[in-house]
């Protein structure tokens, strides 16, 4: 039987963000800083319309629904996909 993703050996354990070209480990918090001001400075120059995000026809209900609530009503996106069509 494959190994779980959340098991192997390789998988990350901390978030990395890009500083001068190369990625240097982070704390939550300044990942997540990192990722809100870039889609924030996304959307203030290219619109909502330039953001997109895939979810997974494997989560739940309520996971694809927040996904698809938060791209619509603070990205201004109707850029979402999960797959549930497959």
């Amino acid at each position: 039987m494959a190994t779980q993703v959340a098991q192997r050996a390789a998988r990350l354990t901390t978030p990395l963000v890009r500083k001068d070209g190369q990625l240097q480990p982070a704390s939550w918090d300044e990942a997540l800083s990192v990722v809100a001001e870039r889609l924030g400075s996304i959307k203030a120059q290219y619109g909502g319309s330039a953001i997109g995000f895939f979810s997974c026809s494997k989560a739940t209900n309520e996971t694809n629904f927040v996904a698809e609530k938060f791209m619509r009503s603070v990205l201004s996106s109707n850029n979402i996909d999960s797959c549930n069509r497959t």
